[in-house]
């Protein structure tokens, strides 16, 4: 079949198997452009069921800060069943599992990455009895953003392979609905990148762009860092630990905590700044690197204490803070992130200055927003010397003209009752796909194929931007939250070489 986009899809019957494990594959890794591009297979194979959809999980997790969405049901506890015999519960809680259906679907090749015009399979997979399965259908989103062909799906048994094409660069997102034999809906995605080194920016950076940030930075550069640090215990031996305050533009602040080894004079440093939402940070974030032997420095992306009560953060949220990254989006000059990025310029510059710096390393590492937060720095302050973005928010943001989601915060969907064209417009100013050239150190990044809040196709446009070595862990079944070990694994690699001064191997397959 063929649909809108030159997008072809089907469906392979290949017969039902007596069970329903995904079966196990290799990994992947292809080397491009001077860099390397790693496919992870993890073993597993995703579980979305419930009644979430993407865009409803996107949204969610959106609004409570990036929080770990629960996409499994969870079995019903035994002691739940309120039997009075074991013996009963077991016989019970098996014919339960026997009518439980739980549907994943996995990339054919176990890496979910082809060339341009070549065909994806994935395998949908039935755990339980398929035949009590109903209302089944699909639909092809490329670029995860619109439906280019949907129908019903129709399953070969407890296996089926479903295919589809995209003959350009890019990605397809699969999506499957249905009802289970106990009425619950569910949604299951499956994604597929093609070409995915030859995938560009939808827009070119402004004119004025590297103008308009020159400016934004002498301005910074005009108020005096004025560091107000206050000591507290770090609960762990061998670890000093404070909260700090640094001035930031217009009055505001650059909040955080701040963590070092108790014994030794000088040493490399850690910027972590945070992914979405409004709450307090954990004082583990920067003690545990310390103890590792960094000097830390994890700030809020907020003007607000860096730790608190939750209620605290929450009415923040829910009031002066609700939906923070729409706010003044209608124009550069009043941008929430505009402070946010200068925040980070600042709190790099802070551990650059301190007497305790080891002089040679400052590395930054993040998650979405913090990912974001992590290219912008690499970006503008010349002294980071490699950079850690995992699931990397605010790339691409005019993606929508070139046919895909772009990733969050998604300046577009936020123009209620402004105009679009000034939101646009101003988010070009703020589009991580129009920093990353500016890189000039290594550059760790992993994203997932059925990340639908920041979307694949939108982070390698930022990243096939970057002229510094670089490395990129495609993430076959990973969500914004979930199924990143690989990334993880090779991330604590890169700090540990990183963390004895020397510079990690971006050819080196994890």
């Amino acid at each position: 079949m063929t649909g809108p986009s030159g997008v072809r899809t089907g469906v392979e019957q290949k017969g039902t198997r007596a069970s329903c494990k995904a079966e196990a594959v290799r990994q992947g890794a292809a080397a491009r452009m001077g860099c390397r591009t790693i496919l992870n297979t993890p073993a597993l194979p995703l579980r979305t069921n419930g009644c979430t959809t993407p865009r409803q999980t996107a949204v969610a997790d959106r609004e409570k800060g990036d929080k770990v969405n629960r996409m499994t049901r969870k079995a019903l506890p035994l002691r739940a069943l309120g039997l009075r015999s074991l013996a009963t519960a077991l016989v019970l809680s098996a014919a339960l599992c026997a009518q439980a259906q739980e549907v994943s679907i996995t990339p054919a090749n176990g890496t979910g990455v082809y060339p341009a015009g070549d065909t994806a399979a994935w395998n949908i997979d039935v755990k339980g009895d398929p035949s009590g399965l109903s209302n089944l259908r699909y639909e092809i989103k490329p670029g995860a953003l619109h439906v280019s062909k949907s129908g019903v799906l129709k399953l070969a048994g407890a296996h089926t392979v479903f295919t589809a094409v995209r003959n350009d660069p890019g990605s397809l997102l699969l999506e499957v609905t249905g009802r289970e034999a106990d009425g619950k809906t569910f949604t299951a995605l499956g994604g597929a990148l093609f070409s995915p080194d030859k995938i560009k920016p939808s827009a070119p950076a402004p004119a004025d762009f590297d103008a308009f940030w020159k400016a934004k930075l002498a301005e910074l550069a005009a108020v005096p860092m004025d560091p107000v640090i206050t000591p507290e215990p770090s609960g762990v031996d061998g670890v000093n630990y404070a909260l700090i305050t640094l001035r930031n533009i217009r009055g505001t602040h650059v909040q955080g905590q701040i963590a070092w080894p108790a014994k030794g004079d000088r040493f490399p440093a850690l910027l972590i700044p945070q992914w979405a939402g409004v709450y307090s940070l954990d004082k583990a974030w920067a003690v545990d690197r310390a103890k590792q032997g960094w000097l830390v420095l994890n700030f809020q992306a907020h003007d607000i204490p860096a730790v608190g009560p939750k209620s605290f953060y929450d009415d923040l949220f829910a009031g002066p803070l609700k939906n923070y990254w729409a706010i003044g989006n209608q124009d550069r000059d009043t941008s929430y992130f505009l402070r946010m990025y200068l925040g980070c310029y600042r709190a790099a510059d802070y551990l650059t200055h301190r007497a305790d710096w080891d002089g040679r390393t400052l590395v930054v590492m993040g998650a979405s927003q913090g990912g974001l937060q992590t290219l912008l720095t690499a970006a503008i302050y010349p002294k980071v010397t490699a950079a850690l973005a995992l699931v990397p928010a605010g790339c691409d943001q005019t993606g929508p003209e070139a046919g895909r989601e772009p990733g969050w915060p998604q300046w577009y969907e936020h123009a209620q009752g402004k105009d679009p064209a000034k939101v646009l417009e101003a988010s070009r100013y703020y589009d991580i796909a129009n920093f990353t050239p500016k890189i000039r150190c290594p550059v760790l990044v992993g994203e997932g194929l059925i990340d639908t809040v920041c979307p694949i196709a939108s982070t390698f446009a930022a990243y096939n931007e970057i002229p510094a070595p670089k490395h990129f862990v495609v993430l076959p079944i990973g969500t914004h939250q979930q199924n990143q070990d690989a990334y993880n694994r090779l991330a604590e690699e890169w700090l540990a070489t990183l963390r004895e001064g020397r510079m990690p191997d971006v050819n080196a397959a994890n």
